[in-house]
């Protein structure tokens, strides 16, 4: 009996050791995938191997949604090369912000100042640290925004679309401005556009 007792608790002690060294290569099947593990990716890392393991993944927020911060949405997307619609339906679009306050229009300045005088100028006549009446590193002139008839006349929702998409020459600040900032300083620059006809009428009369 107690031979016997040895032989078993031999058996069952070898058993055990050899199922506990032995390498595990293939897991059991698991009821939820997806929790056990998951397909969270970086933001900024690379997803191009997402479409070959049938992952549907555009790293775009879903259409229609607005960012938290962004309370000025634009319905308007970007054109297709060689296309113009949605920049000649960007005219009937108005501006949320219909004036500014003494803070905001100070805020709106600098951030004209600090993202728009560079080719604009701090004048608004084109002739910015660029272009430098000629002498700057960048050829041509920039946009004169106040003295100009064409830009004074320019819809602000054109404008809007043209600080978010970039026009011609001049590219996208959607990254450094958000909706509510570009509004600001499409303001800013219909009021100084506002105040220099308003002096030339002035002058006029005199």
């Amino acid at each position: 009996m107690k031979k016997l007792f040895i032989i078993t608790f031999s058996i069952a002690f070898i058993a055990i050791v050899v199922s506990c060294n032995e390498v595990k290569r293939k897991p059991n099947n698991v009821y939820v995938p997806d929790m056990a593990y998951s397909r969270a990716y970086e933001t900024y890392a690379d997803h191009s191997n997402l479409a070959q393991e049938g992952i549907n993944y555009t790293n775009l927020p879903v259409a229609g949604t607005i960012a938290r911060g962004e309370e000025f949405p634009f319905p308007l997307t970007k054109d297709m090369p060689g296309d113009t619609v949605n920049y000649a339906a960007s005219k009937l679009i108005k501006s949320p912000i219909d004036s500014l306050s003494k803070k905001d229009y100070v805020e709106a300045e600098r951030l004209y100042l600090i993202n728009c005088a560079i080719c604009h100028g701090t004048k608004l006549d084109g002739n910015g640290p660029l272009y430098k009446g000629g002498d700057g590193p960048y050829p041509a002139k920039p946009a004169t925004l106040v003295g100009n008839a064409t830009y004074e006349a320019m819809p602000e929702g054109q404008m809007f679309y043209s600080v978010m998409y970039g026009k011609n020459l001049m590219g996208s600040y959607a990254s450094q401005l958000t909706r509510k900032q570009r509004w600001q300083i499409i303001r800013y620059i219909k009021m100084k556009q506002a105040q220099n006809n308003s002096g030339a009428a002035a002058t006029a009369k005199n």
